[in-house]
């Protein structure tokens, strides 16, 4: 093998709210010969100056757009509850335009994608309701509930990615992608359980399984090692896989499977 072409470029995608930040020591804990890359959303991140999206396909299209040059060697996505559908959209996107598919997709904190949205969307809750909601459900970071003026500079971020994935739906008649895919759940997560993970299964033709973690939402935030082996694990198994098979299938535009 090139010893300059990584074995797999890996793109890390963050949750709503988020950034690279909370990733930023996955690389170490990944095998020497992949290239982890954490992406930021515009408003997050290296990318604070730029407007945030509130349309998961404008931001899939805008991050597809930048890693394009990137697509030349095996590739793959993982992304955390926002990031999950984004990974998505991003491979569904590839496909319509003709790019290299990923190899493996991880799906994690994310319910499966569904025809409805929430009864209660969050991003139109009250301000002192959605810090009480986001504080249940964890990883935002410690001061910004308490700081108004914190508070007045992240609520419309985290206000646009909720619009973003509570108004999101899948494209109709959307087919299952031609990709390995993995689902990780928290097994105390109320907000995305394993039960509703294990949905995935249905969006993919080629499931490697539902893995259970301890935890709730974000079950990775006090020792990521746990997940990074299992990372690893799957995404190594979906790269052998297809290294020993032909050229699969891509998606057309409506997202049908065709052969490539």
């Amino acid at each position: 093998m090139d010893s300059s072409r990584p074995a797999l470029r890996l793109f890390v995608l963050h949750h709503a709210g988020g950034s690279h930040l909370p990733y930023r020591h996955w690389p170490a804990g990944l095998p020497d010969t992949w290239d982890v890359r954490l992406l930021d959303a515009p408003g997050h991140g290296f990318l604070l100056d730029l407007p945030p999206f509130t349309d998961a396909g404008r931001l899939a299209e805008f991050l597809l757009d930048g890693v394009e040059a990137e697509l030349t060697c095996p590739y793959a996505l993982f992304g955390h509850s926002m990031g999950a559908l984004v990974a998505y959209e991003m491979t569904r996107r590839a496909a319509a335009r003709g790019l290299p598919l990923p190899v493996w997709i991880g799906v994690s904190a994310r319910t499966a994608p569904q025809p409805a949205g929430p009864a209660e969307p969050y991003h139109e809750l009250p301000d002192a309701q959605l810090r009480r909601r986001l504080e249940l459900l964890g990883g935002t970071p410690e001061g910004i509930f308490d700081d108004p003026e914190l508070w007045a500079v992240f609520a419309p971020v985290i206000r646009a990615d909720l619009r973003l994935v509570e108004q999101w739906r899948p494209a109709p008649g959307a087919g299952p992608l031609p990709v390995a895919l993995s689902a990780y759940a928290g097994a105390a997560d109320a907000h995305a359980s394993p039960a509703r993970m294990a949905g995935w299964a249905r969006h993919t033709e080629r499931f490697l399984g539902l893995r259970v973690l301890d935890g709730g939402h974000f079950y990775f935030q006090g020792d990521p090692r746990p997940l990074l082996r299992l990372i690893e694990r799957d995404a190594t198994t979906a790269l052998g896989a297809a290294g020993a098979a032909p050229a699969g299938a891509a998606l057309d535009a409506a997202g049908a499977a065709r052969p490539s």
